[in-house]
């Protein structure tokens, strides 16, 4: 009898040791998360690599470990990864190639409660097929920026957003600036950059007029819609701009771009609440961000950003929703808006912000997104369609046949879908 009190002991120190090692197991199960802003050194990767440290933190079943990649490369390795079978448990994507990689079998459905989104902004929720594979932690949006003093001293109505100005309206304010002499241009338009800026920033303009990429009752043709009399009046006021020296065209000095507008050189810029906080620092009250115009089916802008989502061949998809769900809290919401400008996903986080609360400097850009974002084509083939639009604009503003050129752009829209057996539509 004497020993059994150490060998109690033994025995609840080895039980105890077996548990200890059991429990440090389960805590070393790791998830890998991709994500897209490598080398970029700023706040959003930061906060990102945050976000990981806390939910490593904040339980004992998970690890998280980030790999991260240059945007320029990032979508090329998932592609790859994805035929090597090599796929993380967590995908960084942004929201309109998301059906794509859905579709290509990279991705799962979330299966994410719904209502815990009853209240987000739409483009920060990720859809195809009637699931929702992906969640933004921000959106952004687009606005006509400019002076309000430039508007008062030519005797242009500022717009609302429940009043912007018609496009017979935005289209003469551009004549009346361009011709008192005093800027370069009256707009800019970003056509220095490329890629994704066309379609994001331009198709909404196209879509105001009735037309689109791509008809979304089907997903199957453009035929009607990118070339059709709507898309034809678009493609005929978008080429007026440049031959009428309202908008640079495709040969804008990007460093214009980034500061032609804070210099003088450009009365309004249509351009994103990413580039509004040095405006705002630079003409205080007097900075204006607008709505789009109306040019007949309503006032239109982008609406999506980058989202996280689970990859198919992830082992632990329970792991990876949990972390999803960790990061969607309105603090995280609103440190990433404060951290980068962007537009927080619900009002709620946006009462949070430094900029987006009431009152605040970009408070508007909320309202923007609420009120006119449409996502682009939730379609596996926008990704093709995206740069065949790209190539159509650049073309009409070059001095193409406009019909000719959206002819084309159908053809070829047409040609890839049929290649791709309709894309599961």
């Amino acid at each position: 009898m004497k020993n059994a009190t150490p060998l109690l002991a033994r025995g609840a120190a080895l039980a105890a040791l077996l548990a200890a090692s059991a429990s440090v197991a389960h805590a070393q199960t790791e998830l890998s998360l991709w994500y897209h802003g490598a080398g970029s050194a700023n706040a959003e990767e930061a906060l990102v690599n945050q976000l990981v440290e806390e939910f490593n933190a904040s339980q004992s079943d998970w690890t998280v470990v980030i790999e991260t990649f240059p945007q320029l490369a990032y979508n090329d390795a998932v592609g790859a990864a994805a035929l090597a079978g090599e796929l993380p448990d967590i995908l960084d994507v942004d929201g309109p190639v998301m059906p794509n990689w859905a579709w290509a079998g990279y991705m799962q459905p979330l299966g994410i409660d719904e209502a815990l989104l009853a209240d987000y902004l739409p483009g920060t929720i990720g859809r195809w097929g009637g699931e929702i594979y992906s969640v933004g932690l921000w959106d952004a949006a687009v606005a006509m920026t400019t002076r309000r003093s430039t508007l008062e001293a030519y005797g242009i109505r500022i717009p609302t957003l429940d009043e912007p100005w018609t496009g017979q309206e935005f289209t003469s304010a551009l004549m009346t600036i361009r011709d008192s002499g005093d800027f370069e241009f009256p707009l800019d338009l970003g056509m220095a950059w490329r890629g994704e800026w066309y379609p994001y920033a331009f198709s909404p303009l196209l879509q105001s007029f009735g037309g689109d990429i791509i008809d979304r009752s089907t997903y199957q043709t453009a035929d009607g819609v990118l070339n059709g009399d709507a898309a034809i009046a678009f493609g005929e006021w978008w080429q007026m701009l440049f031959e009428e020296n309202l908008a640079p065209g495709t040969s804008q000095d990007a460093a214009d771009r980034d500061v032609g507008l804070l210099n003088g050189t450009y009365a309004i810029s249509w351009n994103g609440n990413w580039a509004a906080l040095p405006v705002v620092e630079a003409f205080g009250d007097d900075a204006l961000f607008l709505p789009a115009p109306d040019f007949g089916n309503g006032p239109t802008i982008g609406g999506a950003s980058w989202q996280f989502g689970v990859s198919a061949t992830s082992e632990h998809p329970e792991g990876a929703r949990a972390f999803i769900e960790f990061a969607l809290q309105d603090r995280w919401f609103a440190a990433f808006s404060d951290g980068t400008g962007l537009i927080p996903p619900t009002s709620s986080a946006a009462a949070d912000t430094a900029n987006y609360a009431p009152g605040g400097p970009l408070e508007v850009f909320y309202g923007l997104s609420e009120a006119q974002a449409l996502v682009r084509p939730v379609t596996p083939g926008y990704i093709v369609q995206a740069r065949i639009f790209e190539g159509a604009l650049a073309d009409i503003a070059n001095g193409a046949d406009v019909i000719d050129a959206l002819d084309a752009a159908v053809d070829d829209i047409e040609d890839d879908i049929q290649a791709n057996n309709g894309y599961g539509h």
